[in-house]
């Protein structure tokens, strides 16, 4: 039987395409393998977001030339693609640097796969279109074996901000439709599936098309995945302030299903170093956008993603950052020193921040967010819960899950509560987890 390696980089997006990926090779009858050694295609699913992105592909590739060149020694075809961002961004150039690359393709392209290998066998390929039809209409079911699963709603972004390179290499802001979320949504349902989380670059841009073709938001459509028999929770991710409207704040307190955590990106505090980013709102737009969704959910758990020494950013606009994350107080954050992106309007300035002094602010900035975690999880002792299942523990006879807050959970419990809800205690909070005692059932809060 031929075999699939896929590996994926970065966001939730991306280990979503990787799936569907797998999904697409599973139909040609390649069987998927966590073996690289013995794969018949190695798939490369890369992420432009982080610092030398490419040049970490790069690096794998080189790695995997050596590979190619033994199997083929050994009378193997190693067939290798190279997906995602990077390839939507890189093209032809990772042709060029990379001889033992055989397919390149971007986002949008890879339900073509199949069609793209074959081609390959007679001529290296290049795939970066951005096609009129729709992906999604062409990929097989899914065969999603966990208890959570993402499901794609929306691509693309039309923000610009100046230092994201999503609108480059996704392209414009795209919804699918609600029926074929809905569809999507109930196969993974009847598969055991009962997390759900709604992905897109730019989630809450959703506009996708509902009854009689007019435009749903998305808290239509999460309205539309709550009736769906077997769904426990629902979570949304990755959001934009100026797109959170006030029907997805109501849902928050309308829809039992959506979980009281929000991953809301702000990157900043200070109102200048916004602007130079083109994110279009201020640091008290936010403030006043998170009393609003704590009125409405006053249990809601915050995440947020923040950049340090941004082109010309000052000490005392670090300090504004400082100032908002003591403000609003975070569950969690993913927090990065500025690196500039070819292409993008802020690689191009001037007035970039020394290396030492980003490391300075990251620090001090990832200390105060550490702290809040903690304090975060600590205040979580003692408390009753429920926690979706989701896998085995670390040791044996435990299992792990999540809390609705997005906190994990160790307990003592046999593996066929896997896919259940499970009332338990709180009762100690490690570095990076929690752990807890069960419940008899409905004692949870």
């Amino acid at each position: 039987m031929k075999k699939a390696f896929v590996r994926s980089y970065g966001c939730q997006m991306n280990a979503y395409d990787a799936a569907r990926m797998a999904d697409v090779l599973g139909q040609q009858g390649y069987a998927a393998t966590d073996s690289v050694e013995d794969a018949d295609v190695v798939v490369l699913n890369t992420c432009h977001i982080r610092e030398k992105a490419a040049e970490k592909v790069y690096s794998e590739l080189g790695r995997l030339r050596v590979l190619k060149g033994e199997r083929k020694a050994e009378g193997r075809d190693t067939h290798i693609v190279v997906a995602g961002c990077v390839a939507q961004a890189e093209g032809a150039e990772i042709l060029s640097r990379a001889p033992a690359v055989d397919v390149v393709v971007g986002p949008q392209g890879y339900h073509r796969l199949p069609e793209l290998l074959e081609q390959s066998r007679a001529k290296r390929v290049v795939d970066t279109e951005f096609p009129v039809e729709d992906k999604f209409d062409h990929l097989p079911a899914r065969r999603n074996k966990g208890v959570s699963a993402f499901v794609t709603v929306q691509e693309g972004c039309d923000k610009f901000c100046a230092f994201c390179v999503v609108p480059y290499t996704r392209g414009a802001e795209v919804s699918r439709p609600v029926a074929a979320v809905l569809a999507e949504a109930r196969a993974l349902a009847e598969g055991g599936v009962r997390e759900i989380t709604l992905i897109g670059q730019n989630v809450n841009a959703y506009h996708g098309a509902g009854a009689a073709e007019e435009a749903a938001t998305l808290a239509d459509l999460m309205r539309g995945v709550a009736a769906i028999p077997g769904i426990a929770r629902i979570r949304y991710t990755t959001s934009h302030p100026n797109d959170m409207g006030e029907d997805l704040i109501r849902a928050h307190a309308e829809i039992p299903a959506l979980m009281p955590y929000l991953h809301l990106p702000v990157q900043s505090g200070s109102d200048r170093v916004l602007a130079a980013m083109n994110r279009r709102h201020t640091g008290d737009a936010y403030r006043r956008l998170i009393d609003r969704i704590r009125a409405a959910r006053p249990d809601i758990a915050l995440s947020s993603d923040f950049i340090v020494g941004f082109p010309g950013e000052t000490d005392a606009e670090f300090e504004e950052t400082m100032r908002l994350v003591a403000d609003i107080g975070f569950e969690s954050a993913f927090s990065f020193k500025y690196s500039p992106r070819p292409g993008t309007p802020a690689a191009e300035r001037p007035d970039a921040i020394p290396e030492s002094v980003k490391s300075e602010r990251l620090a001090a900035l990832q200390a105060l967010l550490d702290r809040q975690r903690h304090a975060y999880q600590n205040a979580a002792v003692g408390q009753a819960t429920e926690i979706l299942v989701e896998k085995a523990g670390r040791h044996p006879g435990q299992v792990a899950g999540k809390t609705p807050h997005m906190l994990a959970v160790q307990v003592d419990a046999p593996e066929a509560s896997i896919g259940t809800l499970l009332p338990v205690r709180i009762v100690e909070a490690g570095a990076n987890s929690l752990f807890g005692e069960r419940l008899p059932e409905k004692a949870a809060a």
